[in-house]
């Protein structure tokens, strides 16, 4: 992560000769954002046990944020604690759940993406354009592995957002509860999987700039076939 504090969760002020120490919050959140970095990018393998310990010592912190850190993980499916065992990451989807979860979407997001358009203004449009990352994440610089895992919670939001304004809570808790865009964008970290993203995210937004909500329907729908595909060769290997 970063640099290592001479004096770690604590805050302090910056005064001549001196060494300005983040706050906790931040110092947690910073934390929060490596170990994400890292399932994300796999250099945390799936299914991996991941020691608290050991991670302070490679962060440069105490255990206490890096606890805080795999607390939040584990509510957002990344993370698994077993009671006496400690942490690991969650394992990786197998092929089969990986194309029951691909069914399953196309079944619920492309009928979403249609309800939306009828309650599109010109704020949740915007709202959703910049959701949608395109212009944001084109052209970035920057540690690869933080700039994916940005990508893939932007993904999840772009997509949640749809998934509200489509109006059927049960249909976007349902997706919500498996974690989906976080599973999937673990399974490969690679390039591909964000810049063609980025181009589909951009024929659904001119769908809904358009209002059209046949158009909106089938671009979502020609966006998670494409990423079912980018993805499958992964099972192949």
């Amino acid at each position: 992560m970063a640099r290592r504090a001479q004096t770690q969760d604590s805050a302090a002020s910056e005064t001549p000769g001196t060494t300005t120490i983040r706050r906790p919050s931040s110092l947690a959140n910073e934390v929060y954002e490596t170990i994400f970095a890292q399932l994300m990018s796999l250099r945390i393998a799936p299914g991996s046990r991941i020691t608290v310990d050991n991670l302070a010592r490679e962060l440069g912190v105490s255990q206490t944020p890096v606890r805080e850190a795999l607390g939040r993980l584990e509510g957002e499916g990344l993370v698994l604690k077993t009671h006496l065992m400690g942490y690991r990451a969650a394992p990786q989807l197998n092929a089969k759940q990986f194309l029951d979860l691909y069914e399953m979407r196309l079944l619920i997001e492309p009928y979403a993406a249609r309800q939306a358009v009828a309650s599109l203004d010109d704020d949740s449009l915007a709202r959703l354009t910049e959701a949608a990352g395109v212009m944001a994440s084109r052209g970035q610089k920057g540690d690869e592995r933080i700039r994916y895992s940005q990508f893939a919670r932007e993904d999840a939001v772009f997509h949640d957002m749809i998934m509200e304004m489509g109006g059927n809570e049960l249909m976007r808790s349902t997706l919500a509860h498996q974690h989906v865009h976080y599973h999937i964008f673990r399974l490969m970290f690679h390039s591909r999987v964000t810049e063609e993203a980025l181009s589909e995210h951009e024929a659904i937004i001119s769908a809904f700039e358009a209002r059209d909500a046949d158009a909106a329907e089938a671009a979502m729908r020609v966006h998670i076939e494409r990423s079912r595909d980018r993805l499958l060769p992964v099972f192949e290997q």
